[in-house]
């Protein structure tokens, strides 16, 4: 399992009003949940993340109890700031290749909540094949640095 670690431009993040960090983290949450399996872990990394943006932690809860698709697809529509749509795919995008597993419910959903924020399906494509060269590239930093 890949390290969850939070490595997004916070300021991209930071131009957010609270609704709009709410919605990028409903997605979060949702895409965790997508594969039918929302461990402890997933929730603890939604909730540092929550964490880190400000978010109360009243509304965490909101965010964490999120089961319907449509409801986010709506949510992430407010997210007009281009760049940070853009990071939001390549933060799911992470989360997705975290258990190492990107499961079709995964790949699906990141597709719609891009395409709701106007991101076409080849931007979100070439930032998951970016995503992805960039794990391996870390993958085999620990092996020529020997830290496996």
């Amino acid at each position: 399992m890949t390290d969850l670690q939070v490595e997004m431009d916070m300021n991209c993040v930071e131009k957010l009003n609270e609704d709009q960090k709410i919605a990028f983290l409903k997605a979060f949450s949702r895409l965790a949940a997508a594969d039918g399996h929302f461990d402890e872990d997933e929730k603890e990394f939604i909730k540092h993340v929550a964490m880190t943006f400000g978010v109360s932690a009243k509304r965490v809860n909101e965010i964490l109890k999120i089961d319907n698709d449509e409801e986010i697809i709506e949510e992430v529509k407010k997210i007009d700031d281009r760049r940070a749509a853009l990071e939001l795919i390549k933060e799911m995008c992470v989360l997705a290749h975290a258990d190492d597993e990107l499961s079709d419910a995964e790949t699906a959903f990141i597709g719609k909540v891009g395409m709701a924020m106007g991101v076409d399906l080849a931007k979100i494509e070439q930032i998951s094949n970016w995503v992805i060269d960039r794990l391996i590239w870390l993958e085999e930093a620990k092996i020529i640095f020997e830290e496996v």
